[in-house]
């Protein structure tokens, strides 16, 4: 039996968070097409019969702006040193930079094994790919990489096969019916956080932090789910509202079908915008928050 934790790491919308959703076979983190979706350490487990991955999934590699975003680049260094193996998702269709070599050789570099998944190969012209691979060759990264499409399955066995054989042998960290290490009231506000990125213009979405108030399963099986969404500034909220508050029916209620989805039992969803300036660069609001602890 082999078992361990695996870092997956890379820039931001590289695909991590879609990578491990495929390979765990379940939701375990929200997606988007916009940075900063991912702001903190989220584990998902995959259980096989032979071994057990546990994933690390990291917020993306992006430069910090703020106190939240540096707290979120400090959970991926220290992710990274405390791992039996690293996975570093490169985004193919973005396509390779020097600066993608820079840091899979800072990676390899800390003593565990590591390999590279070069993602979204379905999008992307398949004759790109070797030269990719060269290149990245030529700047001096020594790893196996492993081209893979997570929306269409492609090359995941490999890859699967590739990150098992680099753990070491020893019993389940997990209960096998475990895919998570957080709650369903985090992931809640994960998917109402998703939603409001989905739905909003660049500006807003990362100015916004949910916040669960009441997460109650009724004796009939049905769910109250009663949230903050907390934003940065007036405008923002007016925003967010949305005249006569249809932007915020909409995104409420794609955010309630997929709670629905995921708590498999209807949910009762009632949603508040408040402002809090600058909450971002705040150490209390951004513990408050639940940001930046393990």
């Amino acid at each position: 039996m082999r078992s361990g934790t695996v870092a997956v790491i890379g820039r931001a919308n590289a695909g991590k968070s879609t990578l491990i959703n495929v390979l765990v076979g379940e939701k375990v983190a929200i997606v988007s097409p916009k940075p900063q979706t991912t702001r903190d350490r989220i584990l998902g487990v995959l259980t096989r019969e032979d071994y057990q991955i546990v994933f690390a999934d990291t917020p993306g590699i992006y430069k910090s702006r703020n106190l939240l975003t540096e707290d979120m680049m400090k959970t991926t260094e220290t992710t990274s040193r405390d791992v039996d193996a690293v996975l570093y998702v490169l985004d193919g269709h973005a396509g390779v930079r020097k600066e993608d070599a820079e840091l899979i050789k800072k990676y390899a570099g800390l003593g565990v094994p590591l390999i590279v998944a070069f993602t979204k190969t379905d999008i992307m012209p398949a004759e790109n790919i070797p030269a990719e691979v060269k290149f990245l060759c030529e700047e001096g990264v020594e790893a196996d990489i492993y081209p893979v499409s997570a929306r269409k399955g492609r090359g995941l066995k490999k890859l699967e096969a590739a990150i098992a054989a680099m753990l070491p042998e020893g019993d389940k960290l997990f209960p096998d019916d475990v895919v998570s290490d957080r709650s369903e009231k985090f992931m809640i506000a994960e998917l109402m956080r998703e939603k409001i990125l989905l739905k909003y213009d660049e500006e807003i979405p990362h100015g916004v932090a949910v916040v669960v108030n009441t997460f109650r399963r009724r004796e009939n099986g049905t769910y109250e789910v009663d949230l903050d969404i907390i934003c940065e500034k007036q405008a923002h909220k007016a925003i967010l509202i949305g005249k006569g508050g249809k932007a915020l029916k909409e995104a409420a209620s794609f955010a309630r079908q997929d709670m629905e989805k995921f708590l498999e039992a209807k949910v009762f969803l009632t949603t508040y915008v408040k402002v809090r300036e600058d909450w971002r660069d705040s150490p209390r609001l951004i513990k408050e928050y639940g940001y930046g602890e393990e």
